[in-house]
């Protein structure tokens, strides 16, 4: 967990990062989620971001990468990753198998950073709340004695903290179901950190922007399949694969926005019941 990515930046420059989540691939690349297919619907996600030609720093992936545990659904990823020419950092979501995740993001060259320094002024911390098996999250000791000493080592920083799993209501009850189980533990850590104030998560399969004890809790689309928001059961939504844009200022002010496809080839079947 002491691995350390380094970014330079101008001094007093933005720096931009894009935020790729919850791809859930394949090993085949035929194969559908909820009437989706994964990998089309990446493919496209890629194609629409290099048709941007926005210049950015980082791409930050957030969970979920693969849907079926397999080495070749992440071979995917890093086959998708790698037509965008910067570096990547991770976390895994429920879905992820770690074994797996691991070895073939790191045999591609995408290292298993967890503190990211951006500049002279913002840091990146990606947190692990994934319990294996189950659809909620959960932080460990571990994972929150980390986070308090890695955000003690730079206290001056203003700071992106990046998890899978939201730690407030979605509005949606079937998903907060499967939400962080311990936000309570991740807000004592954080509330001896000011400058800790925006966190950014997956999962959710939407996107989100609301305040959590003082704090910008952001979510995003997924590149395939969108949840319906403030549903109380399943409901799949009919919106367009997204992804996220963030610039982060030298005096921690952070502007984002949301872009999605514009083309309505990834409908999903809405008679699904489930995943």
């Amino acid at each position: 967990m002491d691995s350390l990515l380094t970014l330079s930046a101008a001094s007093g420059a933005d720096i931009r990062i894009l935020q790729i989540t919850d791809t859930h691939l394949f090993a085949g690349k035929h194969q559908s989620l909820l009437g989706v297919n994964t990998w089309s619907s990446f493919d496209a996600v890629l194609d629409a971001i290099e048709a941007q030609q926005r210049d950015y720093d980082l791409i930050i992936a957030t969970g979920d990468l693969a849907q079926d545990h397999s080495v070749e659904a992440y071979q995917h990823f890093v086959a998708g990753i790698a037509r965008l020419p910067k570096p990547c950092v991770w976390l895994p979501g429920n879905h992820d198998f770690q074994p797996a995740m691991v070895n073939t993001l790191a045999d591609a060259g995408i290292a298993a950073d967890k503190h990211v320094l951006l500049g002279d002024h913002w840091q990146l911390v990606l947190l692990d709340s994934q319990v294996f098996g189950v659809p909620h999250g959960m932080l460990s000791e571990y994972q929150l004695e980390w986070l308090e000493k890695t955000l003690a080592k730079f206290p001056e920083r203003h700071t992106l903290v990046l998890l899978h799993h939201h730690p407030l209501a979605s509005g949606c009850t079937w998903l907060d179901q499967h939400s962080l189980r311990n936000p309570h533990q991740l807000e004592a850590v954080l509330q001896n950190f000011p400058r800790a104030r925006n966190l950014v998560c997956g999962h959710i399969h939407q996107e989100l922007d609301l305040d959590w004890h003082g704090r910008r809790v952001l979510a995003t689309p997924s590149t395939c399949v969108q949840f319906k928001p403030h549903c109380t059961n399943f409901t799949i939504d009919t919106v367009a694969p997204g992804w996220r844009w963030f610039t982060l200022k030298s005096d921690g002010t952070l502007h984002t926005e949301v872009n999605r496809l514009q083309s309505e080839e990834f409908r999903p079947d809405l008679d699904s019941e489930g995943y």
